[in-house]
């Protein structure tokens, strides 16, 4: 019996094995392998590691404490969470805090993944949530984010944002996580081809045009010239935070960040087709840490939405040189993975097989 509903948990649901020793053997794994090739590919040149190697502690700090404080406190965290990345996002405006150089182009990004954050954890917040005043005022909030991201000039960041809320309300009714968390990456993966292809300029003539207009010509450029050292190094790369003295485009942009603006394009510029395939590695490994959650299919579908939402909007932007941005999605995985308390109610698309029973 749903407690929530007061209805029948639907048949042919099954409460997912606890397997989170594995998701955490396999994600230290993981983190530790995108740091040993950080410095792997920086040994012997003037490259500087220190941003990956932060990257990775912010990820691997943020899983912790939301693992903790899901467990804890799932519905305040979440909320605070959406109301922190909210506020980090209105601040970004003057410079987003933890960059190096402030303001930097990449800010408007930072600031669109930001509100998918807040987006994505005030839906979680509502799906672990028992009252349903509660639930829809979360959801008010999420939308709320969307209009702040309109409001902001973020066409983007508002796309996304919806995007999220509408997956949310939309996996309430989903029994089966595994088919929409596949559907998910499948879309991290044609967004990240997308940009590949428009660096590589072997998509029609009209819609390459229609894509560059949006994209603007400067970014296309910085992506080809990303494209051009992974060719010359595909195994090592250049070495890690080297693009920006090496891009053409690059040192002739007025006010340059020195990245491509492309989390994979970069990772192939600088670490080579490894590193690719551990940036791609450590989503896969947080898609399956939301599969194998204990936590219930509406808050873990939604989790997975604002994790694909950002890696959409890293793939075509910077949103990922930002320490607040990997921290942050970090937690909301971690809160959407964290183990229920004994007598927790785990809710709807989880039921407890012997509550059912005895129901």
């Amino acid at each position: 019996m749903n407690v929530l509903s007061g209805r029948p948990a639907p048949e042919g649901v099954r409460e997912p094995q606890d397997r989170s020793g594995l998701t955490e053997v396999g994600g230290a794994v993981v983190l530790g392998g995108c740091a040993a090739w950080s410095l792997i590919c920086a040994a012997g040149r003037d490259a500087r590691p220190e941003g990956v190697l932060l990257a990775v502690l912010a990820v691997a700090a943020g899983y912790a404490c939301g693992r903790i404080f899901g467990t804890l406190l799932p519905v305040l965290a979440a909320t605070g969470l959406s109301l922190g990345a909210l506020g980090l996002a209105l601040a970004s405006r003057e410079g987003m805090p933890g960059a190096i150089a402030s303001p930097a182009p990449g800010h408007t990004g930072a600031a669109a993944a930001l509100l998918v954050l807040a987006a994505g954890a005030a839906c979680i917040a509502a799906g672990a949530a028992r009252a349903p005043l509660v639930r829809v005022l979360l959801r008010l909030v999420a939308l709320a984010v969307a209009a702040v991201a309109l409001a902001l000039g973020s066409v983007a960041g508002f796309a996304a944002a919806l995007g999220v809320l509408l997956c949310s309300l939309a996996a309430v009714r989903m029994r089966r996580r595994l088919l929409g968390l596949a559907g998910l990456v499948v879309a991290a993966m044609l967004v990240a081809g997308a940009s590949w292809a428009v660096a590589e300029d072997v998509l029609p003539e009209g819609l390459t045009v229609s894509l560059q207009g949006q994209l603007t010509p400067n970014r296309v450029g910085l992506w080809q010239d990303a494209l051009g050292m992974a060719r010359e190094n595909p195994l090592l790369g250049v070495g890690p935070d080297r693009f920006g003295g090496l891009s053409r485009v690059a040192r002739q942009s007025v006010n340059s960040d020195g990245k491509p603006h492309s989390a994979p394009l970069q990772q192939a510029a600088e670490q080579g087709v490894v590193g690719v395939l551990l940036l791609g590695t450590a989503y896969c490994w947080l898609m399956y840490g939301l599969w194998r959650s204990p936590r219930a299919t509406p808050v873990v579908l939604t989790a997975g939405a604002a994790l694909t939402a950002l890696a959409a909007l890293a793939s075509i932007g910077n949103a990922l040189s930002f320490t607040p941005v990997t921290a942050g999605a970090a937690l909301l995985a971690g809160l959407a993975t964290a183990r229920l308390q004994p007598g927790g109610v785990p809710g709807p698309g989880v039921p407890d097989a012997r509550r059912r029973a005895s129901g």
